[in-house]
């Protein structure tokens, strides 16, 4: 594959991924103040199978963290990364229902709210 960049459009409230000069993919967002809640998570089917949702959320991921937006993974794809991925400086906000109120990691290993 041609060289892959993660670019964040504040914009189009989104991160995008692409091959060369190709959208690939996208993961949509919503600013709050403080964090940045995930919405959705998309990759073209002609690109799908070549890893680039995962490369695509830990990028994202990693710069929502180094800006010190808190990370509320509303978007399923998301949640499942953060799960079984470290991002190092995060700190997520698990949501107690999908459009229930946020909650801080902690105190539960897993960091999800009860």
């Amino acid at each position: 594959m041609t060289d892959i960049t993660v670019t964040r459009d504040d914009e189009a409230s989104r991160y995008e991924i692409r091959t060369g000069d190709v959208l690939a993919g996208f993961a949509a967002f919503d600013l709050r103040p403080g964090s940045i809640r995930f919405l959705h998570t998309e990759v073209d089917p002609a690109f799908q199978g070549h890893g680039l949702a995962g490369e695509l959320a830990a990028a994202a991921l990693a710069d929502a963290a180094g800006r010190g937006e808190a990370i509320v993974p509303l978007c399923p794809y998301i949640a499942k990364y953060l799960e079984t991925h470290e991002v190092p400086g995060a700190e997520i906000r698990w949501p107690r229902t999908p459009s229930g109120p946020e909650e801080s990691a902690g105190g539960d290993p897993t960091g999800r709210a009860e």
